[in-house]
């Protein structure tokens, strides 16, 4: 029998590795920003067109590389990383792997330029699907400068794949507040398209947290500081009162590499236990500073997940420092026996003595003594009064007697009793067609039996239609406001707001202005309150950024569901009879009432057959 197992050739080995390192452009971004950071750049430019899928450019002004070196960046497993396996427990650098260039070389053209600090002029390299086509020398500025375009040109299908480009320079974005978040000592600038989304300056971890997410970030931060012989901790969490309804703003970095951990994010959420509702999440920014050789970092191509010798300490050190620091500047409420500062004597009383009270008492005062006035002896008070007390009863008596003759005479006017055409009071009483059931479900009869309702999902559909219709004629009724709406977001949130910004105010909001990190309203859709703007305009945020919905995605469509989650009646609030028959009428008016907008069951029916077959 012939052999048939075979070594595969280069550009498919690259090809392959390529499926596991680069997924979309956000991961060629993650990629040459940290082969930056590893060169010891102090100031990085990040270009971005078409959201990375016509080029994703990062320049820096590291140490370069000398020619041969260029060369060789671009074959499988070649690092200047790691020398033996040891080293991979030692790791203070971010690509180590050696598979990035090389695999980035096999989906794309790539066209390298880099200098080192004593070479007069510089190497050029041009790659097309890991195929050398020119290597020439140029003149450059030191550093090095690396161009991926047309991303998958050679693999339509994994192109295909690819989202919006709204979708995928969100999650560039994601990747780049990572990086630069890590690394405050290094200048970062990002363009898209050519213009400027951030320019980020040299500063503290607080500095870059705040020109990132806005200057109305600064008073929502609570430092976090704790060092022990096992792990260091720095960085800062949210105040409760700024939580938000999504994980956006959930931070880890780990030796100054950005990681997910889901069992560390429970330690967070536990600290915050009592401060939040169960449907709102903490923010937090948070650095760990642990020895090497107690984490692992190669367990995953990406390079977000590790793995930690003693997770269990990690755990409950995190949550001890997050609840001191709450309780450390007042956030949390803690037990407090000491005595009350405000009863210590101030300063300037210690030296004076005190003086003890003097009360001064008559003590020759008698009630019933005669008294003297002017000379002549009058009798007290009370010995007049008790002399001429038969004369406050004069003429009470026939008073008495005609108060009495008449309420003997007194008639009281009433209506006259008429028969209701309707019949009986009992009878006209509306008879109850609805209950509601733990506040979570309205029951209602029917003629084969009774039908069961969900609440909450039925008046999402009711309302997603009402939205959606407002929308798409473009005659949204909106409300004026006495007083502009100020609401504060990241940048990035703002670039959202301002891509929906059409179909926001087709619903029938009114936008005065739209700045770096501020959105001003001064209109209202009909029926929504003021207090459930934010929460609305983050449920969209959140389903922008979390859904991912494809290219072919309505923006309009998104909105509505948006806007229908956020105000729609909650599991678990009473309604009325008449809010509940309101209810089960306008869901059977819709024109889809079975399911809601997220293609969930509205309600179910049992007939009275099936309730009869459950008592044999």
């Amino acid at each position: 029998m012939a052999d048939i197992i075979q070594l595969l050739p280069d550009h498919v080995a690259n090809q392959i590795a390529a499926g596991e390192v680069v997924q979309r452009p956000s991961s060629v971004v993650k990629e040459l920003l940290e082969n930056a950071i590893d060169a010891e750049a102090t100031v990085i430019k990040l270009i971005i067109k078409d959201a990375g899928k016509t080029l994703v450019q990062v320049i820096d002004n590291g140490k370069g590389m000398s020619t041969t070196d260029a060369r060789l960046s671009f074959e499988r497993h070649a690092t200047s990383k790691i020398r033996t396996a040891d080293d991979l427990f030692q790791l203070h650098t971010k690509g180590f792997r050696g598979e990035a260039l090389a695999s980035i070389a096999a989906i794309a053209h790539v066209e390298l330029k880099t200098k080192q600090q004593d070479d007069e002029v510089g190497n050029a390299i041009i790659i097309e699907g890991s195929s050398i086509v020119s290597q020439d020398v140029v003149v450059t500025p030191k550093g090095t400068s690396i161009s991926v375009k047309n991303l998958f040109f050679n693999i339509p299908a994994r192109r295909n794949f690819l989202k919006s480009n709204a979708v995928e320079l969100r999650h560039i974005i994601d990747e780049f507040h990572r990086v630069a978040l890590a690394h405050p000592n290094i200048s970062f600038s990002f363009f898209n398209n050519g213009s400027e989304v951030f320019n980020l300056p040299t500063g503290n971890y607080r500095q870059r947290i705040v020109n990132i997410f806005g200057n109305k970030t600064n008073e929502k931060l609570v430092p976090v500081e704790e060092t022990t012989e096992v792990l260091k901790i720095s960085g800062f969490v949210g105040k409760p009162e700024f939580s938000k309804k999504t994980r956006g703003e959930q931070y880890f970095f780990v030796n100054d590499r950005f990681i997910k951990s889901g069992y560390l994010n429970h330690a967070i959420s536990s600290a915050f236990d009592g401060l939040l509702k169960s449907d709102l999440h903490p923010t937090y920014f948070l650095y760990l500073t642990v020895n090497p050789q107690t984490i692992d970092i190669n367990i995953h191509p990406t390079k977000t997940e590790i793995k930690f010798d003693d997770e269990h300490t990690l755990y409950a050190l995190l949550r001890s420092a997050v609840k001191h620091s709450l309780g450390q500047f007042n956030i949390a409420p803690v037990l407090d026996f000491e005595r009350d500062p405000n009863l210590d004597t101030p300063y300037n009383y210690n030296k004076i003595e005190v003086n003890n009270p003097v009360i001064e008492v008559d003590r020759s005062f008698n009630p019933f003594k005669e008294t003297y006035n002017s000379g002549k002896q009058t009798t007290a008070f009370k010995t007049q009064t008790l002399n001429n007390w038969d004369s406050l009863y004069v003429g009470l008596e026939s008073k008495g007697n005609d108060f009495r003759k008449e309420f003997s005479e007194v008639h009281f006017e009433s209506e006259e009793s008429t028969e209701s055409i309707f019949g009986s009071e009992s009878q006209v009483e509306q008879v109850q067609t609805t209950y509601q059931l733990h506040n979570k479900y309205i029951v209602s009869t029917i003629k084969s039996g009774m039908l069961i309702l969900d609440q909450y999902r039925a008046h999402q559909r009711i309302l997603y239609e009402d939205f959606l219709k407002c929308m798409t004629i473009k005659e949204g009724m909106s409300q004026q406001l006495l007083f502009p709406l100020e609401l504060h977001f990241s940048t990035t949130d703002i670039e959202i707001i301002k891509q929906l910004k059409v179909d926001l105010e087709h619903a029938g909001f009114v936008f005065s202005n739209i700045y770096n990190d501020l959105v001003e309203i001064i209109g209202l859709p009909i029926n929504i309150p003021e207090n459930e703007v934010r929460n609305i305009l983050d449920y969209l945020i959140s389903d922008v950024e979390n859904e991912v919905p494809d290219s072919n995605f309505s923006a309009t469509d998104l909105l509505a569901k948006s806007m229908a989650k956020s105000l729609a009646i909650k599991r678990g609030q009473s309604l009325k009879r008449e809010e509940q028959e309101h209810l089960v009428n306008s869901l059977f008016a819709c024109k889809e009432p079975n399911v809601s907008p997220n293609n969930k069951v509205t309600f179910i029916t049992m007939s009275v057959d099936e309730l009869d077959k459950k008592f044999i």
